[in-house]
C-alpha cells in the first residue's frame, strides 16, 4: 500500500474479530519495528509477544479502553477483545529518550499491521505490575507500553476537525469518528 493512502487510512482498533493472529504475522510486526529510529542506535527496546489465552486475558483485564466512548467501545472478553498483545519493554534504568524510541517502533508496528489487514490499539493506560507478574518479567526491565493486535471488527473513520474539536465519538450506527486538525492549523511558516 502506498504511504499516502496507508497513513490516513490507519486507525486505532478497539474491537477485534475472535481470530488468532498467526505467529508469523506478530514476528513480522517486530521485524518492522526494529528498523525504527532510536537514540544513538542503542536498540534498548524488547518485545513480549503475549498470545496464550490465559495471559492475554490477564493483560486485557488490566487495560483501560477509550475513555471518551466508554463503555460502548470497551471490548468484552470472548466477544471482541484482542487475542494478542505486544508489551514494549525497556531497561529499568533507561533514560527518558527511550520513550521516543518506543513511539517510533510502535508506529512502525501500527503501519505494518494495517498493511497486513491487522489492527492495533496502543496503551499507556494499564497496570504495569499486573503485566510484569503475568509475563514473569524480571526486575531488570519494565513494561513501557502495550499494543493490542488483532483482526479488526470495526471500521473507524477519520474526518476533519471542526473549530478545533478533536474529541472522537460514536455516531448512531456505532461508527467511531476520529477528527483530525487540518495541516494548516498545525503549521507555522517562518
Amino acid at each position: 500500500m502506498d504511504f499516502e493512502k496507508l497513513a490516513p487510512a490507519r486507525r486505532t482498533i478497539r474491537r477485534f474479530a475472535q481470530q488468532p493472529v498467526p505467529d508469523a504475522e506478530l514476528k513480522h510486526l517486530i521485524d518492522m519495528a526494529r528498523f525504527a529510529s532510536c537514540g544513538s542506535n542503542k536498540q534498548l527496546l524488547r518485545y513480549l509477544i503475549i498470545r496464550h489465552p490465559e495471559t492475554v486475558k490477564t493483560v486485557f483485564d488490566c487495560t483501560r479502553w477509550a475513555g471518551l466512548v466508554a463503555p460502548r467501545r470497551t471490548p468484552q472478553w470472548g466477544i471482541d477483545a484482542p487475542l494478542a498483545f505486544i508489551a514494549v519493554t525497556i531497561p529499568a534504568d533507561a533514560s527518558p529518550i527511550v520513550i521516543a524510541d518506543a513511539g517510533a517502533a510502535i508506529q512502525s508496528i501500527e503501519f505494518a499491521a494495517w498493511e497486513r489487514s491487522l489492527g492495533c490499539c496502543w496503551f499507556a493506560s494499564f497496570d504495569p505490575q499486573v503485566v510484569k507478574a503475568a509475563t514473569a518479567l524480571d526486575d531488570s526491565r519494565k513494561v513501557l507500553y502495550l499494543v493490542a493486535v488483532g483482526f479488526p471488527a470495526e471500521s473507524p473513520v477519520t474526518e476533519e476537525a471542526v473549530d478545533g474539536d478533536v474529541a472522537y465519538y460514536l455516531d448512531d450506527q456505532d461508527t467511531l469518528h476520529v477528527p483530525k486538525l487540518p495541516v494548516d492549523e498545525l503549521c507555522q511558516w517562518l
